[in-house]
């Protein structure tokens, strides 16, 4: 699959891309929210799992790449989720620390948000994370999610959750 916008390609990502993506998730302060970063090991499980959506259910998470020069900054995508006891469709995202603050990870869900509502055919989607990851309920809230939910998981940890309906995005896309 290819999604472009304004100023990324979306992407399915490959094999090939493991060197870009290990950058991302094997660093703490990006990875800060998470129980730990990633190991060599959990970053091929991480392409293996992202392929394998792309086989089950059509998408994943897709390789976020500058438009201008093809340089692949993160991830983003549709991915099925165990949110608060339920199998949900949620937008996830991971951009390379170096691109922080630009407003591409909310570029990339948005584009996210519209190909799992017009493609897909969901009739909501969800983002979910940690209650301090800011930066993240931010980025949902940007794109018109509200909170629906707040839980703590089997581990402990709080959790906060965005959704937007298809009805709602419609309205404000419009």
């Amino acid at each position: 699959m290819r999604i472009e916008t304004s100023r990324l390609i979306l992407r399915d990502m490959t094999q090939d891309d493991y060197p870009s993506l290990h950058a991302i998730l094997t660093d703490p302060e990006t990875m800060q929210h998470y129980p730990k970063p990633y190991d060599d090991a959990g970053v091929q499980r991480w392409i293996d799992w992202t392929l394998d959506n792309y086989r089950r259910h059509g998408f994943g998470l897709w390789a976020v790449t500058l438009k201008e020069t093809g340089e692949f900054i993160g991830d983003c995508g549709i991915t099925p989720q165990p949110i608060n006891g339920q199998w949900l469709p949620e937008i996830g995202y991971h951009i390379h620390k170096a691109h922080w603050r630009r407003g591409y990870a909310s570029e990339a869900a948005a584009a996210c948000i519209r190909v799992a509502f017009a493609q897909f055919g969901f009739p909501a989607v969800y983002s979910y994370m940690n209650a301090s990851n800011e930066a993240s309920w931010r980025t949902a809230m940007k794109n018109g999610m509200t909170r629906t939910d707040a839980y703590t998981d089997e581990s402990g940890k709080s959790l906060l959750v965005y959704a937007i309906t298809r009805e709602a995005w419609n309205a404000r896309n419009a």
